[in-house]
């Protein structure tokens, strides 16, 4: 694609971005009790990924989300429980939420959540905008309906940030200024980006915050285990901590 909206365009984005987690409404503090952990899933659907990858990310994602093993940490925490939002990320300026914020405290609100993953459709992407999904994930943050302590972004894909009308450095620098811990899994599924190549672009352009990490998938069907691995990762161990 050409025109990316133009020097102008993406100033005015980046100087909104830090605003993006100013304080949530006291309304939503006032909602049900909080949670251990706002985590914001920003899911790669561009063009690089096809129908059949595309469903074995998704079934990767529920299979994480309602593990065992990740609801034994989720109970681990003090109050139980933890609020995950879906996004998913490709087009410039085109970053989607495709699964709005669900509480997850035991087995059934875990199912609900892995079967909303499993049934979103599929939204319209392309290219590779990750700054965009950032600063969507932010406003999720910002607009969640339960308070929490920690607040984390998990970006999955398998390409690097290429189009985005605000850099992905800059997106997580506004986010991390905030608290907000950005981590990432790299798929290193192309050629291109494998043997860690990937995982040094997300260490560079992609996390930040205390503790922020890399894990590394080596293809989509490694992705499932990879992300059950990163969920358990960031529910169990607190920012700043020794994983």
């Amino acid at each position: 694609m050409g025109a990316d909206g133009g020097p102008s365009l993406r100033r005015r984005a980046v100087l909104a971005a830090p605003s993006l987690l100013a304080a949530r409404p006291e309304a939503a503090a006032s909602q049900d009790r909080a949670v251990d952990l706002l985590l914001v899933l920003a899911v790669d659907a561009s063009g690089s990924i096809d129908a059949d990858e595309f469903a074995l990310q998704r079934e990767g994602l529920a299979e994480a989300i309602s593990n065992p093993a990740v609801l034994s940490a989720i109970r681990s925490r003090p109050h139980g429980a933890i609020g995950v939002a879906m996004v998913e990320w490709g087009s410039p300026g085109g970053a989607a939420t495709v699964m709005d914020w669900q509480r997850i405290s035991d087995a059934a609100s875990a199912e609900a959540a892995a079967r909303a993953m499993r049934e979103a459709p599929r939204s319209r992407q392309s290219y590779n905008a990750i700054g965009d999904a950032l600063v969507l994930a932010g406003g999720l943050l910002a607009n969640a309906p339960w308070p929490a302590a920690e607040r984390t972004v998990d970006v999955s894909g398998d390409g690097p940030d290429m189009r985005s009308l605000v850099p992905a450095p800059l997106a997580r620098d506004a986010l991390v200024a905030q608290g907000v811990v950005v981590n990432g899994l790299a798929i290193e599924a192309a050629s291109a980006w494998r043997d860690g190549r990937l995982a040094e672009l997300y260490e560079r352009d992609v996390i930040g915050g205390p503790g922020a990490f890399v894990l590394r998938a080596e293809d989509r069907r490694d992705f499932a285990r990879a992300m059950r691995a990163k969920l358990i990762r960031e529910v169990a161990v607190a920012p700043g901590a020794k994983a």
